[in-house]
């Protein structure tokens, strides 16, 4: 069973709400039209995440393999932390 959220909003918020449902007729209810807002969040999220993991590949991709050397997981674990604190940061 989906456990519910509720959120009250005021003020121009609620205004703002009421104007995107009421006004665009691309939403049946503010509950609709706040659930696509989170999924599209989750999706941005999402793709920042893929967007790190393919910029992280990208120069392996490209390297001649002769630019390739032998690396412990420990090693390549310490240096994908460092990228990946610098990166967030």
């Amino acid at each position: 069973m989906a456990e519910g959220i509720n959120v009250r909003f005021t003020g121009k918020l609620q205004k703002f709400i009421h104007e995107r449902v009421e006004g665009s007729g691309l939403y049946s209810s503010a509950s609709e039209y706040i659930r696509d807002l989170v999924r599209r969040d989750h999706e941005r999220e999402e793709e920042r995440k893929w967007s790190w993991i393919r910029t992280e590949l990208k120069a392996g991709a490209r390297a001649d393999e002769s630019a390739f050397v032998p690396l412990d997981a420990s090693t390549v674990l310490k240096k994908a932390k460092a990228r990946r604190k610098a990166y967030a940061g």
